[in-house]
């Protein structure tokens, strides 16, 4: 491990300067955000995200972003837009161009096929008076800063500021659009947020594979009926449907007794056992699984009293919870 007081120093001088100017960013908001944000949402084809270098990877995250927040954001590289991936653009589509300098002469292919074709074009640049703010119809122009390198010349507080006004303009369009989290729950489907979250409804068994039985079943019926089934529980339901208990595998090896092939489904069971809601996390319910004591392997959803599905500890484990 490095023993030099200097790195630790160097690290606090660079974000505490990045901060104060995220600061400064946040003070310097006014119309043209408004206007960049009115464009974006007029806008009947797609966001295309453009910039080089450092500008082009913090563009690709502000598309990434917003694509996964309910804005359809694509890159496209302003060098592969001058050899053919100018096609890719249409009049009704918006630009969102990044250049600290504004000058970046790989943008002027772009620049011009906007003009020509009537493409909205809004810039985020450190340069009000550049020539890719003078050619745009929104200028989101950054506060004076310093860059955190050293020599004030490598990208890096711009950059800095450039993702955190992305960051901006997509959680301001999510609000718009009234983005609901089951929306971003289907943009999300893999990876451990996927995992996070998926709800009980997404893995529950529902319909004709759920194992119920009413109260007064013949409890060898009762446990042909769950044998079948291949949970290892049981759902017990009145008339109404309502879920009055269940029974499982290991209920079954507690309740052994001379005249135990008498009794009725009803004498046997848990009295209200544990439940959830369809709408529940899974990894909640997989908790409750986990930390009842009583080695619980499966949970009724439940919906006013009625059971609508059963979770498995091996549906989670399937869905890689575990």
């Amino acid at each position: 491990m490095l023993d030099n007081p200097d790195v630790i120093v160097t690290a606090k001088e660079v974000l505490e300067h990045e901060s104060k100017a995220l600061h400064k960013l946040a003070l310097a908001q006014d119309k043209s955000f408004e206007e960049a944000i009115k464009i974006i949402t007029e806008t009947k084809g797609r966001i295309i995200v453009t910039g080089m270098g450092k500008s082009g990877h913090v563009g690709r995250k502000i598309a990434a972003s917003m694509s996964s927040l309910g804005t359809t954001a694509y890159f496209v590289h302003p060098g592969e837009a001058s050899h053919g991936d100018l096609g890719m653009i249409e009049p009704n589509d918006t630009i969102i161009a990044l250049s600290n300098s504004g000058e970046a002469p790989e943008l002027s292919d772009i620049i011009a096929f906007c003009r020509r074709f009537n493409v909205k074009l809004i810039a985020m640049t450190g340069k009000s008076d550049s020539t890719l703010a003078r050619q745009s119809d929104c200028v989101l122009c950054l506060p004076p800063i310093e860059e955190a390198c050293p020599f004030g010349m490598a990208p890096t507080t711009s950059t800095t500021l450039m993702m955190a006004w992305g960051d901006a303009l997509a959680i301001a369009l999510l609000n718009i659009h009234h983005f609901s989290k089951e929306e971003y729950k289907l943009r999300h489907p893999g990876g451990k947020l996927g995992k996070m979250m998926l709800t009980v409804a997404d893995l529950m068994h529902s319909g004709d594979e759920l194992p119920l039985v009413l109260a007064g079943t013949p409890i060898l019926e009762a446990i042909d009926i769950m044998t079948k089934k291949g949970f290892g529980s049981l759902g017990i339901v009145d008339q109404e449907n309502n879920l009055l208990g269940m029974f499982t595998d290991g209920d079954l090896r507690r309740s052994l007794c001379k005249d135990f092939i008498f009794k009725k489904i009803s004498d046997v069971m848990i009295k209200n056992p544990k439940t959830v809601e369809p709408k529940t996390p899974a990894l909640d319910a997989l908790r409750i699984m986990n930390t009842t004591g009583k080695g619980i392997t499966a949970l009724f959803a439940v919906e006013k009293g009625k059971p609508v599905g059963l979770l498995h500890i091996h549906d989670c484990l399937r869905a890689g919870m575990a």
